[in-house]
């Protein structure tokens, strides 16, 4: 059975960082895997993908609004995926989800995936 355990979100300033992880039991993360974020009264948006190319390599894409402040990776011999965001805005409060494709498609898009946590709130004040 495939689960997705999201954890490190928190309440910070604007600018600070926080690290969130996904830990991952069920499947090894040699699958697209993603970062998606829901705000209160808003649809779920995707924030960053990163998928398996070869061996080692992978492809990451980010959603436009990230510029530069969110990065996606992980650690397979602990089987986590994390996503690194710095210089918080007020704007980046809502609840973040990891998520895991069953197929090849690895789009910025909900919809290519197929297995999703419970989420992490993430709070960041002015």
């Amino acid at each position: 059975q495939v689960q997705l355990v999201e954890s490190g979100g928190g309440s910070v300033q604007a600018g600070g960082s926080l690290r969130l992880s996904c830990a991952a039991s069920g499947f090894t993360y040699r699958r697209c895997v993603g970062w998606f974020r829901q705000a209160p009264r808003k649809e779920r948006e995707a924030v960053a993908t990163m998928r398996p190319l070869g061996s080692a390599a992978y492809r990451y894409d980010y959603a436009d609004f990230v510029q530069g402040r969110f990065t996606i990776s992980k650690d397979a011999s602990k089987n986590i995926v994390y996503l690194q965001i710095d210089s918080l805005k007020p704007e980046d409060s809502a609840t973040y989800y990891c998520a895991a494709a069953q197929g090849i498609a690895c789009r910025l898009d909900s919809a290519d995936f197929d297995y999703w946590g419970q989420g992490t709130q993430v709070t960041v004040s002015s």
